[in-house]
């Protein structure tokens, strides 16, 4: 049901100006239409995925921007497909839109190889300037900035929630993308971490869904394990099997973003992901009306929540201390 309104939601927005399209005719007489391409990280039919472009469309509206009206947008999705990413970037490029809205760090490198010249603005970043996509957060350069995701350290912060809400951890497994640069470093920094909290760390790779179920039940077969499962493309595509994975085999798991926890997920801290591509909104408005992305700084999150089911709680057998409760932005029961 869920599903279905947020899927109603994007179409309405997607569609809107279709239904005034007579108005919309008249109006472009006056007013110059405007192309917007968006390469998304995510699959088409991922729910998600569509609330996403549902808030990064709404934050346009906001900034006068209308679908139709005085502005075409031209969504494509990659579904994690490296392929995928590649062949998608070209083909926006060719449509000539004035800026490109790139989502996660595969989309934006992808975009980068495909044009030096087109303004792009990017969200769910961590480490944009590790990875060359700028030349520093306060003067990006070149033809790209955007909105960072979680900096190098906040899997540790996981780390130690994992501990709070689950005391008898000794192992965490973390689940990272061997080929994503920022990810190696994330897992190196809860590695350096990890004895202080008394815990083991290991790696899982998510190079596909067979590789993580394979993972998750190879170390579930050791008692007192947990997970830390970090927000790359392949994690977010595959997000049902972890969490069902995560359930079957009673392991406590620690999330980035609260829909893994409105999807059955246990815990999770990091950035209001809907904020975020809102916010990106602004910064195309910015580029459309004259400004250029180099000199635009890139942006850190604003927004951080911290959002527990207390049914997966329950079912895992564990009792989440009130300290944690009390910080809780939002409790799912």
């Amino acid at each position: 049901m869920i599903a279905a309104m947020k899927r109603r939601a994007f179409i309405t927005l997607l569609g809107g100006a279709t239904a005034a399209w007579p108005l919309a005719a008249r109006a472009q007489q006056r007013e110059r239409m405007r192309r917007v391409g968006v390469l998304m990280h995510l699959a088409a039919d991922d729910p998600e995925g569509q609330s996403r472009v549902a808030a990064f469309l709404q934050g346009l509206q906001e900034a006068g921007w209308a679908v139709g009206r005085n502005v075409n947008i031209d969504v494509r999705w990659a579904a994690g497909e490296a392929d995928r990413y590649r062949r998608y970037a070209m083909e926006i490029v060719a449509l000539t839109p004035d800026v490109i809205m790139t989502s996660a760090t595969p989309s934006i490198r992808a975009m980068q190889q495909a044009t030096r010249s087109v303004p792009i603005v990017f969200v769910l970043v961590p480490d944009a300037v590790g990875t060359g996509i700028v030349d520093s957060l306060s003067h990006p350069g070149g033809n790209a900035t955007g909105f960072t995701s979680t900096e190098l350290g906040m899997p540790v912060k996981w780390l130690e929630l994992l501990k709070e809400i689950a005391p008898k951890i000794t192992r965490a497994a973390v689940l990272r993308d061997v080929a994503d640069a920022t990810a190696i470093g994330q897992f190196g920094a809860v590695k350096g971490a990890a004895p202080s909290f008394g815990v083991d760390i290991s790696p899982i790779g998510v190079g596909n869904a067979e590789e993580i179920e394979r993972g998750i039940i190879a170390f579930a077969r050791e008692p007192n394990g947990g997970l830390i499962v970090l927000p790359v493309p392949t994690t977010v595509i595959h997000r049902n099997l972890i969490i069902r994975l995560a359930a079957q085999h009673r392991l406590p798991a620690v999330y980035n973003s609260r829909y893994w926890i409105a999807e059955g997920g246990l815990v999770s801290y990091g950035p209001d992901v809907l904020d975020q591509y809102r916010r990106t909104a602004g910064y195309v408005d910015r580029i459309l009306r004259g400004m250029k992305p180099g000199d635009l700084p890139v942006q850190a999150p604003t927004k951080y929540e911290l959002v527990i089911n207390l049914k997966t709680a329950k079912t895992l057998g564990l009792e989440i201390p009130t300290t944690v409760l009390a910080r809780a932005d939002e409790v799912i029961e």
